[in-house]
């Protein structure tokens, strides 16, 4: 059994303590929270479980790291506080832990990182033995390994396109949705989340993940972006109101070029209400979320996957999908090489033991 702890127990948090405890070869360690109304609740209560699980949250951080537990899931947020993030996981990896997150944008495809984050990373992992690896919580593996396995099935393969398609209304996370993304802001009001080269900063290194593993050399990664207002005022269960005339969805594209033209694309489409934007693509059957991989060429291949968790949330069932990807990724690095892994390294391993499995 490998002692894991998991640090935060936000969106992500929740489903990374529910996946620990899950998994037949670890074992919750401990829980590291930030906010101290947290501090000594059980991590069952703090996950959403029915039952407690024995374990208390800590804000100690010298402590529960002091106890050198053999994994750790870095689940809480680096969108707005990457420095800090990049902190606390060397301050992990200096302790010999094997450590998963999704908190690092820069480091999904880990050559093309900047020296900022990767040096770092290696000084840490080769003081304390550790390993890491990084997949989006986007999720990761539906802009890599799943439309790789797809681009095995064609003949002829012009692009491949990897989409998110969204409905923020389900989404717990009001302060990115809002202020991140723009939902609700004026038009004219610039989110971060869409300023020009942002989107290539965080799913850059996916298009260059791909491009590796096809053996594709890029010309270049662009970006297209498309925004539209409300045509109505609309009310959402978590976030309230979204006044007519605000932004109510988003389309973009991050774009490989290879030989002058586009054959890779990673796209998002959201929307805060479904009537936003109709003529875009929508998630089948009407969901509020889903992940899609299209092989154009011959054969036209597309395959969707749609998740829920937490009551039919398909927000949280696409963390729960991503927080998957790295607890299960857990057993492999732990009998690898310490070292700085991408998603071509790691593989997906079967559930073995998982299958029925009753958690207490």
């Amino acid at each position: 059994m490998t002692s894991t702890v998991v640090w935060g127990t936000g969106n992500v948090g929740r489903a990374a303590i529910r996946a620990v405890d899950a998994h037949p070869g670890l074992e919750l360690s401990g829980v590291l929270v930030h906010d101290p109304a947290k501090d000594g609740r059980d991590a069952g209560e703090l996950a959403g479980l029915a039952h407690t699980l024995g374990v208390t949250a800590t804000t100690d951080i010298d402590a529960l790291l002091g106890t050198r537990p053999g994994a750790v899931v870095y689940a809480a947020s680096g969108e707005l506080r990457p420095d800090e993030a990049l902190d606390d996981i060397c301050r992990a990896l200096r302790t010999g832990a094997v450590v998963v997150t999704p908190a690092l944008y820069p480091l999904y495809d880990p050559r093309s990182a900047p020296p900022e984050f990767t040096d770092p990373v290696r000084a840490a992992i080769a003081e304390g033995g550790g390993s890491l690896f990084v997949s989006g919580v986007d999720p990761g593996w539906a802009n890599d390994i799943l439309p790789l396995l797809v681009s095995g099935l064609g003949s002829r393969i012009d692009v491949v396109r990897c989409q998110e398609i969204f409905d923020y209304s389900t989404y717990d996370q009001e302060d990115s949705v809002r202020d991140l993304v723009g939902m609700g802001h004026p038009m004219d009001y610039a989110p971060l989340m869409l300023a020009e080269s942002v989107p290539t900063m965080v799913w850059g290194g996916q298009i260059r993940l791909l491009a590796r593993a096809l053996g594709l050399e890029l010309d270049e990664i662009r970006e297209t972006l498309e925004r539209r207002p409300l045509e109505s005022d609309v009310t959402t269960a978590t976030m309230g109101d979204f006044a007519r005339g605000t932004q109510g969805a988003v389309r973009f594209e991050v774009q490989g070029v290879v030989g002058g033209e586009v054959r890779l694309v990673v796209e998002h489409i959201t929307r805060i209400h479904p009537s936003c934007a109709p003529d875009w693509p929508l998630p089948p059957g009407g969901g509020a979320g889903a992940h899609r991989v299209i092989v154009e060429g011959r054969p036209h291949i597309e395959v969707t996957v749609q998740a829920t968790d937490e009551d039919g949330n398909h927000s949280a069932g696409g963390n729960a999908t991503a927080v998957g990807r790295l607890v299960s990724a857990i057993d492999w690095l732990t009998t690898a090489p310490p070292g700085l892994y991408d998603a071509l390294d790691v593989p997906l391993l079967p559930a073995a033991g998982r299958i029925g499995r009753k958690q207490p």
